[in-house]
C-alpha cells in the first residue's frame, strides 16, 4: 500500500531519539541532495520534507516511514 501525503499534513516518524512529530513542508518528486546525501524520489515514490514540531530540525522520509496524525 502506497502512503501519500501533501504539504501541511501532520505526521510522525521513528528516529534514534524516539517518535517525532512534524508537518510536511515540501513533496520532492525528483532526486534531491540533502545534507550531502542523494535522496531518490519520483512521482511514484516521493520523498517528504518534514519540519519537526518541537525543533527546527528538517528531515526527509519516504511515505512508508510516516504515519498520518489527526
Amino acid at each position: 500500500m502506497t502512503r501519500t501525503f501533501k504539504v501541511g499534513d501532520h505526521v510522525s516518524w521513528n528516529s534514534e531519539a524516539g517518535r517525532v512529530r512534524g508537518r510536511v513542508v515540501k513533496v520532492h518528486t525528483r532526486d534531491v541532495t540533502y545534507k550531502g546525501h542523494i535522496h531518490h524520489a519520483s512521482e511514484d515514490a516521493p520523498q517528504y520534507e518534514i519540519k519537526s514540531d518541537k525543533t527546527d530540525h528538517v528531515a526527509l522520509h519516504k511515505g512508508t516511514a510516516l504515519t498520518r496524525l489527526r
